[in-house]
């Protein structure tokens, strides 16, 4: 705690607490508000408002800074695994070898998911979308391991835990095979997670599948950079489902759909749609004016960040993984020429570089998701599956707070005042 906020109202003068946290802004305590002034405040997408404390993850948009559990994420995706920050974000440290090898062991034997679960897909038509099934399908877990649904049973939330991250892989994989009408592949315990993931996405049953070590390690930093990201729309959503006491594979359930949503997960995809719009690099001169022309409604995708007001700090990453893949497939396609001249401009020309609107890691992971072989459908459910170690942790987190409280915003409201009703024959 520091000083305290002072706010005058209707003749009263107030004082509210200023909470400090271990670094980012101060924080003041307004939950006496309503019941001192009758007032509430008015923040439309809580977007000054703190809605938990969190020892998670720490965002500073203006430096370009993203911390888990205070690790630099360049640091974690240059030299870690995803195995290694799931283990981190889920118990505040990183493991030492026995500890990530038991952990590792443990998510790998909750692989394979409920045989029936198979007939469970059979249920949606060929064409539906893999959001809509993984939406689905993470919320049919509860029906299918109930000895893992009791939130207030502290062992039962760490195998729901364990199961939703070690299973997710396997049903985004299965929703992908469904969708092409190819058979599902059931995991492979010698194989590492992310190689799992590959090999039961674009592995068949008529012969081996190699995992190639780039192509893995691309995916493993792409899961990295995309497992927690503070208090943003999905995880508000986990966190607000969750408060109600709903089961874990609910509250997942819950953060998916919100995801899917084109402004939050849909961001990679919409990036990759504008690079097929330009097509080949000589139109690049084009859009560049168009996107500088305040009448006209194009706007580069993938550029900038609403949060990062500087360089994204995953991008930094991707940048370099995006060369490494193109590199290992011998890439020839336009539109990576076009991604990587793009790029080129956005970091040197000066009407970006003054409005900072720099390569985001969703312009890069959809450059390098297309040329792994994943259909634009796919890249929300690859975020998804991602954000589910992140999700996961902040539910956790979340249950275990004394503050904790079910959410419940309020409103300004401005509709009718109280009138009669009036029967049907006299209106």
């Amino acid at each position: 705690m520091t000083d305290a906020a002072k706010l005058s109202l209707t003749g009263k003068e107030l004082e509210y607490p200023v909470m400090s946290g271990t670094i980012g802004p101060d924080v003041i305590d307004i939950r006496k508000l309503y019941a001192q002034t009758d007032a509430f405040t008015y923040d439309p997408g809580f977007t000054s408002t703190a809605s938990c404390q969190s020892k998670l993850t720490y965002i500073d948009g203006d430096q370009g800074i993203l911390l888990h559990r205070g690790y630099p994420i360049g640091e974690l995706a240059e030299q870690s695994s995803f195995m290694e920050v799931a283990y981190l974000l889920l118990n505040g440290e990183l493991p030492d070898a026995d500890q990530l090898g038991t952990f590792d062991r443990t998510i790998t034997r909750h692989t394979m998911v409920h045989e029936q679960l198979a007939t469970f897909f059979r249920g949606f038509r060929r064409d539906a979308h893999p959001m809509a099934i993984l939406c689905g399908v993470v919320g049919a877990l509860s029906a299918f391991y109930h000895d893992s649904t009791d939130i207030h049973d502290p062992a039962q939330r760490v195998i729901a835990s364990h199961r939703l991250i070690a299973k997710m892989p396997t049903i985004a994989a299965m929703a992908y095979k469904y969708s092409v009408g190819q058979p599902f592949l059931y995991p492979d315990n010698s194989l590492s997670y992310t190689g799992n993931f590959l090999r039961m996405t674009f592995g068949v049953p008529a012969e081996p599948y190699e995992v190639n070590p780039v192509i893995e390690r691309a995916m493993d930093r792409i899961f990295i950079l995309h497992a927690d990201h503070e208090q943003n729309a999905s995880t508000s959503t986990v966190r607000l489902a969750g408060s109600s006491g709903a089961n874990p594979f609910a509250c997942i359930a819950a953060g998916i759909a919100c995801l899917w949503g084109p402004a939050h997960g849909g961001a990679n995809e919409a990036a990759l749609n504008m690079l097929r719009e330009i097509g080949t690099p000589d139109r690049i001169p084009e859009y560049i004016a168009r996107a500088k022309d305040k009448n006209d409604p194009f706007r580069l995708m993938g550029f900038g960040h609403r949060v990062y007001k500087n360089y994204d700090p995953r991008a930094t990453v991707m940048q370099k993984t995006v060369r490494e893949v193109f590199a290992e497939l011998k890439v020839t396609d336009p539109l990576f020429d076009v991604a990587l001249q793009l790029e080129e401009i956005a970091l040197n020309d000066p009407y970006f570089v003054e409005k900072k609107l720099f390569p985001n890691v969703d312009f890069y992971s959809g450059v390098i998701l297309s040329a792994i072989g994943f259909p634009t459908s796919m890249f929300t459910v690859l975020f998804a599956l991602a954000r589910t170690v992140g999700w996961v942790a902040q539910w956790n987190e979340m249950i275990t707070d004394p503050d904790q409280k079910i959410g419940r915003p309020r409103q300004l409201y401005n509709g009718p005042t109280q009138r009669s009703y009036v029967p049907l024959t006299e209106r």
